[in-house]
């Protein structure tokens, strides 16, 4: 039987990736109580960056979102991976935070974010609503364009 978030992403076309690979002295996610922390996550598909750069130089508002709900996915990725494979076990999303390698001129961060907590708006519904933060950074991890961490509720 498909549990119903699993259902929710099948409407939404969605496949989430397998967690990816972390890539340092860290572990993906901590469980404690019924918080899951999961590490920082950049836009990778299949161990291979997409959107490097940063925002206000080599890519716009747009694809910054496009990058943050690739981050997101791989959020979702590692979720599924502490609920032991099942993400109706999620609660909430209690919050998200963002950095976004850019210029200094850049303040569009809050836009670029907006990707990452559509995707969890619309995966989750109405316990997709979260509290976020999303803030500017000159560099990033790999050359990335931008990295979003989570802390979500488990049932």
């Amino acid at each position: 039987m498909t549990g119903v978030i699993d259902g929710r992403l099948s409407e939404l076309k969605i496949a989430l990736p397998a967690p990816p690979a972390v890539a340092g002295a860290y572990v993906p996610f901590v469980i404690a109580g019924d918080l899951v922390f999961i590490s920082g996550q950049l836009p990778l598909v299949d161990g291979v960056l997409r959107y490097p750069g940063r925002l206000g130089e080599t890519l716009t508002t747009e694809e910054g979102a496009a990058a943050a709900r690739l981050c997101a996915l791989n959020l979702l990725a590692q979720l599924r991976a502490a609920c032991d494979g099942d993400l109706d076990r999620v609660g909430g999303v209690v919050r998200l935070g963002g950095f976004v390698a850019c210029t200094p001129e850049f303040s569009q961060q809050p836009q670029v974010l907006n990707g990452a907590s559509e995707l969890m708006a619309a995966v989750f519904g109405e316990a997709g609503r979260h509290a976020r933060f999303a803030v500017g950074a000159p560099a990033l991890p790999l050359g990335a364009a931008v990295e979003v961490e989570g802390i979500f509720r488990r049932l």
